[in-house]
């Protein structure tokens, strides 16, 4: 039986003739994956000056990407909506100190607790403190901005506690089932010194430093600790 004309004939090596794929265009040496991962990048480095600046509800999207110099279809490609960008910068925030936390346990693992406590508070501190933009986006004004944007918090303070109670229980003999709500209070308590050491930078007051917050956590954490202790004695 003939061949039928719309069947692509065979080359000399048995495969069938087609035209190569088209090369991906290139603009200033990036494809076009590579060119939205970098919008998404500017729009979330804008989005962390204007929300530190000026705050999340007097922020608009207008304001976004002309400060990221994306335009707004842009945006939408990434995020779709305000909030849906906050909850984007929230988590990329999140994933940095976490990471920087979890780095100084595994550090100073060796080292008794007082000492392994002092350089997580002083790991997580710096992480949010040493650019204070990033202090301002995740505890000047999360809270109230929406369900989604506090279903985020809740995540990030659970993340904490549980983090701490793993640490407790390292030198636990005989771990307390109750730790883990012990330790949601104690990070409750520690977010809540944060958030008063910024803002009584912002109300003009005289500023403290980064190492008086680092000190003010630990002698919570201490106290929390000894606390803990005597419990464990009775």
């Amino acid at each position: 039986m003939p061949r039928s004309k719309s069947a692509a004939a065979p080359d000399r090596l048995g495969s069938t003739n087609s035209s190569p794929a088209p090369a991906r265009r290139r603009i200033r040496g990036l494809d076009a994956d590579e060119r939205s991962a970098q919008r998404r990048r500017q729009l979330l480095a804008a989005a962390t000056e204007l929300f530190a600046r000026q705050s999340y509800s007097g922020t608009s999207i207008e304001q976004i990407c002309q400060h990221a110099y994306v335009g707004t279809k842009g945006f939408y490609d990434h995020f779709e909506s305000k909030e849906a960008c906050y909850t984007a910068l929230l988590e990329q925030i999140t994933q940095q100190i976490q990471q920087r936390v979890a780095d100084a346990a595994v550090e100073h693992a060796e080292a008794e607790w007082p000492q392994r406590l002092r350089a997580i508070l002083a790991a997580f501190v710096h992480a949010i403190a040493d650019d204070p933009r990033l202090a301002k986006v995740t505890f000047g004004e999360a809270g109230g901005i929406s369900p989604a944007v506090e279903a985020q918090r809740r995540s990030n303070r659970r993340w904490s506690a549980d983090f701490l109670d793993h640490q407790w229980r390292q030198g636990d003999s005989t771990p307390d089932p109750r730790s883990l709500a012990l330790a949601l209070a104690t990070i409750g308590g520690m977010f809540e010194l944060i958030a008063d050491w910024l803002h009584h930078h912002d109300d003009g007051g005289q500023p403290d430093s980064v190492e008086t917050l680092v000190g003010d956590l630990t002698n919570f954490a201490e106290v929390v600790e000894a606390g803990r202790t005597a419990r464990a004695k009775q």
